[in-house]
């Protein structure tokens, strides 16, 4: 599926929208650009959860966990991991195969320890048609 925003506020209700479906266990993987909106994504995302806490990159500690939510968040920001046997360092089974939904920022670069069900989630920017313009791919719902 392809969705085509606008805004930061309809990134924001597209990613809210996908959280409201989300069930335990999914992976959502998330790829794009810096500042493509990643970010404004998974805090509409952890919304459609029912998150009410502050949702930031954890750019410093790989995961961060919102367990307030009708089911767990397990926010992953790999951009900063040299090598995905890091990945087993923090546990991450326990996160992907959990009770929980994780979303995985920057996800290509650990693309062989993501499952084949993954959902695939790419933003893409494109200034011909405007500075807030984002194009967003969904693959695996």
């Amino acid at each position: 599926m392809i969705f085509e925003t606008m805004s930061e506020k309809e990134t924001f209700e597209l990613g809210k929208k996908l959280g409201a479906k989300a069930e335990p266990g999914q992976i959502f993987c998330l790829d794009g650009d810096l500042g493509v909106g990643k970010t404004v994504f998974t805090q509409g995302f952890a919304k459609g959860l029912g998150i009410e806490e502050n949702v930031n990159s954890p750019t410093f500690t790989i995961v961060q966990v919102y367990d307030e939510g009708r089911i767990p968040l397990y926010h992953f920001d790999v951009y900063r991991i040299g090598e995905p046997e890091e990945m087993y360092e923090i546990g991450y089974e326990e996160y992907f195969f959990g009770q929980g939904v994780s979303l995985i920022e920057w996800s290509k670069l650990i693309e062989e320890l993501i499952p084949n069900e993954a959902i695939q989630v790419t933003i893409e920017k494109n200034l011909d048609k405007g500075l807030d313009y984002r194009k967003i791919t969904v693959e695996g719902i």
